[in-house]
């Protein structure tokens, strides 16, 4: 978890909240359709932290099944004015369903904490196998990125903007494919929005400018992430946020030589400042995207239905495996009074 990329508009909130696989077997009944309280979940360990609340790995005591149960202080959320994100979290998990995103099951609150139960995907983050690697060779980078195209493609038919998307939030399950988590930041869009919010190396221009911003700024943080993955680091970086901002705002891409041809024109099409020009957000959508020639041979059926081949298959001996996460002290965490009944008024659907 530890990540050298800060969150805009959350003091970093949830690098944190690493989310994951719940293990339903064939045959077992759906955990969509049970109700769920804590005393039916056995905690286990701590699998991701944060400015708020942390992520542990639980274990539901009836059908022995492994999840993610994400806990939020509610003084925190309350204190960092992160009420909206964290309802448009619970909004938008509620609506999707896609092989390649987190799926979540149960939402809660008593008088101290919030707390989501979500699928625990064992295969750790794509962040820590990027890193240990140095980079993605070419044939890596273009199976993450059909899979987060389709991902994407799914989010924006829903009129879903994810606004978190890099390697930190993608999570690989057991045989190595894709889940996208940490929704804090995911929004149901009829127009544009204007909340400054992101990572810094990945905002795109119209977020930094305020100009108001849709769902074509995932296509232009796919474009970094894709250059992150092959080169090894992102295209604009710097000490600090503001250098970063002007980088980006000056749109000079530097391109590693070793760099596929098309790749880099891929790039190039995602990284268009004006928006109406950018792959992905004109008229086609995401058709334009998989029709570029550095998809040429991909199976886009295929895709979605995890047919492809994952490239890295993370070591998981069991379900409820943590070995692919940070470790983290097991503090005492709990131990803050209970909230006033106007603040918990705020959490009340929740």
């Amino acid at each position: 978890m530890a990540s050298s990329k800060a969150k805009v508009g959350v003091n970093s909130e949830t690098n944190l909240l690493k989310e994951s696989k719940s293990s339903s077997s064939a045959g077992e009944p759906s955990p969509n359709n049970r109700t769920y309280s804590l005393d039916d979940l056995e905690t286990l360990a701590t699998v991701g932290t944060g400015t708020f609340g942390r992520v542990f790995l639980v274990k539901d005591k009836q059908s022995r099944a492994f999840f993610a149960l994400k806990q939020m202080k509610i003084p925190d959320v309350i204190r960092l004015k992160q009420e909206q994100h964290v309802h448009n979290e619970k909004e938008v998990l509620t609506e999707v369903n896609h092989p390649f995103l987190i799926r979540l099951f149960w939402t809660h609150h008593d008088e101290r904490f919030l707390y989501m139960l979500m699928d625990f995907v064992p295969g750790g983050e794509l962040f820590s196998f990027l890193r240990s690697r140095g980079r993605f060779s070419n044939a890596t980078g273009l199976f993450y990125s059909a899979e987060i195209v389709c991902a994407i493609e799914y989010l924006h038919s829903k009129e879903i903007v994810y606004r978190d998307l890099k390697p930190e939030n993608i999570l690989l399950d057991s045989e190595g494919h894709i889940r996208l988590t940490d929704f804090g930041f995911a929004k149901k869009l009829s127009d544009r929005t204007w909340t400054l919010c992101g990572t810094p190396e990945y905002l795109a221009p119209e977020v930094i400018q305020s100009k108001g911003h849709g769902r074509a700024v995932d296509w232009w943080a796919l474009g970094i992430l894709i250059f992150e993955m092959l080169a090894g680091y992102p295209p604009f970086f710097d000490d600090n946020p503001f250098g970063i901002y002007q980088k980006i705002l000056a749109g000079k891409l530097v391109f590693p030589r070793h760099l596929d041809f098309y790749v880099k024109d891929l790039i190039k099409k995602f990284l268009v400042i004006d928006r109406a020009r950018r792959l992905g957000n004109m008229k086609n959508g995401a058709d334009d995207v998989k029709k570029h020639r550095w998809f040429k041979t991909v199976d886009w059926e295929g895709v979605p239905v995890r047919k492809l081949k994952p490239p890295i298959v993370p070591k998981v001996s069991h379900e409820g495996d943590t070995s692919n996460f940070d470790v983290y002290p097991e503090d005492e965490w709990k131990k803050d009074p209970p909230v006033p009944q106007k603040d918990l008024d705020v959490f009340k659907s929740f």
